[in-house]
């Protein structure tokens, strides 16, 4: 049997209209070519396909009990047609995205939903964790994009470094609050919030206050920016943290002025390199990575 797609639009065009002519209008072809798939059609399945009654063409019994196979065959066509439109221009898919548990809860949300406004068929999957974590679900495929820091490098993974602006932030009130800029002497005599001692941004920053003859003045040590960024709001003490964290607090107890000299937070974009991407991710990835270029270091 060799059934092709265009009898069984024929087919249908013609039952549901009862008319030839209507049917091949509907179409968009000549009435000679709807009567030619029609027959072959009846050819291929063996059974009468209609009986003329009243000037019109009237469904046999077998073919009214085709035509709901036919229907929701071409039903699932004209989905598919729909679907592979709106995935060719990102309409449609599925972000899978690993990323710190900061950015699940500051920046990454404004950005998504932003995206979402414009593409009402993609969802999202959004999992924050461990870096050691995100890197074992990128190497295992089981997302399409990860953002994470300290990376070390994997052959099953393609990464982009960004280096992020930090910032010193204090409380509103802070005798800094009033400087132009923070130097490591000049918190000598505080209470610093910090991240883990075990993060190469702490080492970076621990080297700046060795090389300038400070001893880092530590007092909490948390795993997030936001966090850090939260404690300082309350009066807790101060911290150095990405710029893109600080701005989500402006405003909201603590204030925010560039450090000396300039200490990167070293992010990592992350996608597997032998799953091939779909292209709303592809998009995705360039719209996270132009929303990161006002908190770029220089």
């Amino acid at each position: 049997m060799a059934i092709r797609l265009r009898q069984l639009e024929a087919f249908r065009a013609v039952s549901k209209s009862g008319n030839i002519t209507r049917a091949a209008e509907n179409l968009g072809i000549s009435q000679p070519a709807v009567s030619r798939l029609l027959s072959h059609f009846a050819v291929e399945v063996g059974f009468e396909l209609f009986q003329r009654r009243d000037g019109r063409l009237i469904p046999t019994q077998e073919s009214r009990y085709l035509l709901g196979e036919v229907d929701r065959l071409l039903d699932s066509l004209s989905h598919i047609e729909e679907l592979t439109k709106d995935l060719t221009e990102r309409k449609a898919g599925h972000l899978r995205i690993a990323c710190l548990p900061g950015f699940a809860t500051s920046h990454l949300p404004g950005v998504v939903a932003k995206f979402l406004k414009s593409r009402p068929g993609v969802t999202v999957t959004i999992e924050p964790d461990r870096p050691e974590r995100i890197l074992e679900w990128i190497i295992g495929e089981q997302y399409d994009f990860g953002i994470t820091e300290g990376f070390a490098g994997h052959p099953a993974v393609e990464s982009k470094p960004v280096n992020m602006r930090t910032v010193c932030i204090l409380p509103t009130d802070h005798p800094l609050s009033t400087a132009d800029e923070v130097w490591p002497e000049d918190l000598a005599g505080d209470r610093m919030i910090h991240t883990r001692r075990d993060s190469q941004f702490f080492r970076t920053l621990e080297e700046q206050f060795i090389t300038r003859g400070v001893a880092l003045p530590s007092l909490i040590e948390v795993r997030q920016f936001n966090a850090a960024c939260m404690l300082v709001a309350e009066g807790a003490g101060v911290s150095v943290v990405s710029d893109l964290d600080a701005r989500a607090y402006e405003g909201r107890g603590l204030t925010i002025k560039p450090f000396r000299p300039q200490v990167s937070h070293n992010l990592t974009l992350l996608q597997p390199i032998h799953t091939p991407i779909s292209m709303v991710t592809l998009e995705f990835i360039e719209v996270f990575k132009a929303s990161l270029e006002p908190y770029l270091a220089e």
